[in-house]
């Protein structure tokens, strides 16, 4: 394979090359084809070898917006909108990746990215304290959506308190949105993003979360990534995964597959990179 062959092939399955993702039965083919992908691209000069939504939903990766240009850029708030759809019809999750970005995961790739990233025991509400990662805030907010989610960040305003500015409250959200607490669910230009508890809103997913090893998860999620991205080598892997797994983890695993002939090495011009090993088609029998 040549570097401009892979480029092309991503391309394709990102749906970059004019090819845009804007129905709905679109989006649940796009987001289930590459099982992970950002909502916007990340800003300069950070870089992941991972596709973008918009970019999808726009065929193109040329002048993408930005998530800060979302609520002026026609274009980021109409992908937005798809985005959306898919999240109240379950077709994907959503997942905090800081800087007002987000993570997209297929419904298929969620319950192995909960094991990575959420609580192993969802049903125990947060708690403050020295060694808690949640707030005070944090908590308080948890506890009003567990009793009336799904509710609008307008409507948490109100029920939280006089005092509380907005930023407070966005910064709660996040603290439980990182760990999988809560999940936006549905938005309205009115009155926001409307958040529910996660082990609520998709109960089954969690529980295949929790009931599933590390080991597994990550391995299916290095194998539905790299189908994603087509090949990559070990420092776009780490760079990726690092944002959910201590590295070390991560190259065990990678080592594992390749061991186990599940993962394998390609040639791509003047490098060597890592792919799902693809199935060896029957060999035909000699015809006498």
């Amino acid at each position: 394979m040549t570097d401009t062959e892979l480029i092309e092939l991503r391309r394709e399955k990102w749906r970059v090359n004019g090819n845009a993702v804007r129905t709905l039965e679109d989006a649940r083919s796009f987001i289930e084809s590459v099982g992970l992908c950002l909502m916007f691209p990340l800003p300069s000069p950070k870089t992941l070898l991972v596709p973008t939504f918009v970019a999808a939903f726009l065929g193109s990766d040329d002048k993408l917006p930005t998530p800060r240009q979302s609520l002026s850029d026609s274009r980021a708030r109409e992908a937005i909108e798809l985005m959306v759809r898919l999240l109240r019809d379950k077709s994907a999750y959503e997942a905090n990746f800081g800087d007002e970005n987000s993570l997209l995961i297929s419904a298929t790739a969620f319950p192995y990215f909960y094991t990575l990233a959420g609580e192993r025991n969802p049903k125990q509400p947060p708690r403050p304290g020295p060694r808690s990662p949640y707030s005070e805030l944090a908590c308080d907010t948890y506890q009003i959506i567990q009793r009336k989610g799904p509710i609008s960040k307008s409507k948490l305003l109100e029920d939280i308190g006089k005092g509380i500015s907005v930023p407070a409250l966005d910064k709660s959200l996040a603290e439980l949105w990182s760990k999988l607490r809560i999940t936006r669910v549905d938005y309205h230009e009115r009155d926001g993003a409307s958040w529910d508890v996660l082990q609520r809103w998709a109960a089954e997913a969690v529980s295949d979360g929790v009931n599933c090893s590390v080991n597994t998860a990550l391995s299916a999620l290095l194998s539905k990534y790299l189908d994603g991205v087509v090949a990559a080598d070990l420092p776009e892997l780490e760079s990726f995964f690092g944002n959910f797994v201590p590295r070390s983890k991560l190259r065990e695993a990678v080592n594992a597959l390749l061991a186990a002939r599940e993962l394998s090495f390609v040639p791509v011009g003047h490098k060597s990179l890592i792919q799902v090993t693809q199935a060896q088609a029957p060999r035909q029998l000699a015809s006498k």
